[in-house]
């Protein structure tokens, strides 16, 4: 089962360092793979959930491990052209990944194929089969 970090985080939530290269860095040292947010504003890359925050360059972004969830539709685009993985949603019950994985929204149906997103909002929803999983608490699954 492929274990993602949630914007970097390992026990929880933290706001204050979500989506710094050097938060992403320590989660991608642990040997987790990491999902970001980002942005493409001006020919320029940046990380940040709700607004362009870090600028970041495109071979940042190259590493396998890392699951784009582009904030724009410019970042969508530029990311598809340079072949980095990639996804877009906004409140969509399940996104395709460009990588073929289904990035799907807390609660909602899986199958093998799917990432299940924050299993800590549906602590029943059973998601062992799934190929997944992103969580803020990664380090405790």
């Amino acid at each position: 089962m492929i274990l993602i970090s949630h914007r970097g985080n390992l026990k929880g939530p933290d706001p204050q360092k979500e989506n710094s290269p050097s938060y992403i860095i320590t989660a991608l040292s642990k040997g987790y793979d990491v999902e970001i947010d980002v942005w493409f504003v001006e020919s320029k890359l940046y990380l940040g959930h709700d607004k362009p925050q870090y600028q970041i360059e495109l071979q940042f972004l190259q590493n396998p491990k890392l699951w784009c969830h582009c904030k724009n539709i410019n970042a969508l685009e530029y990311l598809i052209d340079h072949k980095i993985r990639c996804f877009f949603h906004m409140t969509d019950d399940v996104t395709l990944t460009s990588d073929g994985y289904l990035w799907t929204f807390p609660g909602k149906k899986l199958t093998k194929k799917s990432i299940c997103v924050m299993p800590e909002v549906y602590p029943n929803q059973e998601y062992n089969f799934a190929a997944g999983v992103c969580s803020d608490f990664i380090d405790d699954l």
